[in-house]
């Protein structure tokens, strides 16, 4: 695959897929860090004389819900409110915006836009065939451009019109197209947990969250690839009642305790579940919080217990490489947060060792206690990453890109 840097984009169009889909709240950016991670190519295609097409989703638009829903998602998602905040973050380059997704006006402001300067286009998800990778629109937006970056990581699990009907468009014009820097980041980080070599063993695999029909596939790739899964979070409690405990008034999915059961079967040792955990009376206002080996009736499962933490870190002891996606507990909560925080930092302290958080809860929670650059990598994209694994390493948006 090509990669931004192979690029000859001397006075060229380059249409760029990043991924801008930032929290905001009242219009304000939350968190800027996905915007500050596509500088990098960004600037790259600046200093090469390229000027620069942006787009990008921004939270949902519900086009299936009416007029009325459609309208509200676009009034509370619409790209302009980080126009001033991009061109802040690109000191001395023009930064412009355009409204329109289709027709004369964009054409007409892509047409006028110099080397050096940059373009943000609306919101993509404004249109109803961007997530239906629409061939028209894929191929309206092809026809801006002379070449296509990719890196945009957390959506190039999905063959949407931007992430795959565009580039698949220029390559058969014989046009370049390329990974951006972030997504070969990821790439390189993920494969590696893909296609595992000895000197990366043992290799342990820990999953969270709330539910197993959510990564039965990437258990499944797991189990194949790791020495040990270590499991906690919501998820525990449907393998915990497959094994005929009792789980009170725990979240468990009763359609997958078949799955669970024949999962614990054939993992033949690999997967190890928590021995304690911490629970309460219930999920809000809680009166009664203690620690317990079985969880009895009325009682909900929190967090991991000690015991758990103690052989967790136990079990990452010596580790070379180490998989993370999904919290421990209901780490938002301070109650029950200290199994997130003991793994994050049983974790960060491995010797020599390669660790990478999948994205999500995970990332979230690294950021928030302090630990996330003690990982090697921590992933943009939660839902790509887990499908990377899934799917040894094959990404639509991605092998879009393959030569």
């Amino acid at each position: 695959m090509k990669i931004v840097r192979d690029l000859d984009v001397k006075g060229k169009r380059v249409l760029v897929r990043v991924d801008f889909n930032v929290p905001l709240k009242d219009g304000e950016i939350r968190d800027d860090n996905r915007m500050v991670a596509a500088l990098p190519t960004i600037k790259e295609l600046l200093n090469k004389g390229a000027s620069v097409i942006l787009f990008s989703h921004l939270g949902k638009i519900k086009h299936k819900d009416g007029e009325e829903a459609i309208k509200e998602g676009k009034t509370k998602n619409n790209m302009q409110y980080l126009v001033d905040h991009l061109a802040s973050l690109l000191p001395g380059v023009n930064v412009s915006f355009c409204n329109d997704l289709r027709g004369k006006s964009l054409k007409e402001t892509v047409s006028a836009l110099k080397p050096g300067e940059v373009l943000l286009m609306q919101n993509t998800r404004y249109e109803a065939g961007e997530q239906k990778n629409d061939p028209e629109l894929a191929k309206e937006w092809a026809s801006l451009a002379d070449a296509y970056v990719m890196d945009a990581f957390g959506t190039s699990h999905r063959k949407h019109a931007s992430t795959y009907g565009v580039p698949e468009i220029l390559k058969a014009q014989g046009k370049p197209v390329a990974l951006g820097f972030l997504v070969e980041k990821e790439v390189q980080a993920l494969s590696r947990c893909v296609d595992v070599k000895d000197e990366d063993r043992p290799y342990v695999a820990i999953l969270g969250g709330l539910k197993v029909s959510d990564k039965i596939q990437v258990i499944d790739s797991l189990l194949k690839k790791c020495d040990k899964i270590l499991i906690g979070g919501a998820m525990t409690y449907t393998f915990k009642k497959a094994l005929g405990e009792d789980v009170g008034i725990s979240p468990v999915e009763d359609d997958q305790l078949d799955y669970a059961r024949r999962c614990l079967e054939e993992a033949d040792g690999k997967i190890i579940l928590p021995v304690d955990n911490i629970v309460t009376d219930a999920f809000k206002d809680w009166t009664i919080k203690k620690v317990s080996k079985e969880i009895g009736p009325g009682f909900e499962g929190m967090d991991i217990g000690p015991e758990t933490i103690k052989l967790f870190q136990e079990e990452l002891k010596g580790a070379k490489m180490v998989f993370w996606n999904g919290p421990m507990g209901v780490f938002e909560q301070s109650d029950f947060a200290a199994g997130t925080i003991a793994v994050a930092e049983a974790i960060a302290n491995l010797p020599d060792a390669f660790t990478v958080i999948g994205g999500g809860d995970s990332a979230a929670a690294a950021a928030q206690f302090g630990f996330k650059d003690d990982f090697s990598h921590v992933s943009t994209g939660g839902g790509a990453s887990l499908e990377m694994i899934e799917t040894d390493g094959k990404l639509p948006g991605i092998e879009v890109i393959r030569d």
